[in-house]
């Protein structure tokens, strides 16, 4: 099932308090990234970042969900209603993440 683009706008809105915020449509899914550094994505309509050492300390009791088939697993983000809490993440995920080719 693709993800609608009003949940797109509507992360993207939450997440508006970080300049440098971009995403990529990808197969009716949508990958976020963080000054070019890929740190999640919506897939089926959820908020989920990849499991990092900073995400798993932020988001201690979140689900573990899998995007797509074969994927590995990632945190499912359920405060999305909490902008400076998705700021924090995003923020404290940064340094974990790998720049994307």
């Amino acid at each position: 099932m693709a993800s609608k683009k009003e949940y797109l706008d509507f992360v993207l809105e939450q997440l508006s308090g970080l300049e440098g915020i971009s995403y990529r449509a990808m197969m009716g899914e949508y990958l976020l990234y963080y000054n070019d550094k890929l740190f999640g994505g919506i897939y089926d309509d959820r908020f989920l970042v990849k499991v990092t050492g900073s995400s798993l300390e932020l988001l201690p009791d979140a689900p573990q969900e899998i995007p797509y088939d074969g994927d590995k697993p990632m945190l499912l983000v359920t405060e999305i209603e909490n902008k400076n809490y998705l700021r924090e993440l995003i923020l404290a995920m940064y340094e974990d993440l790998s720049v994307t080719k």
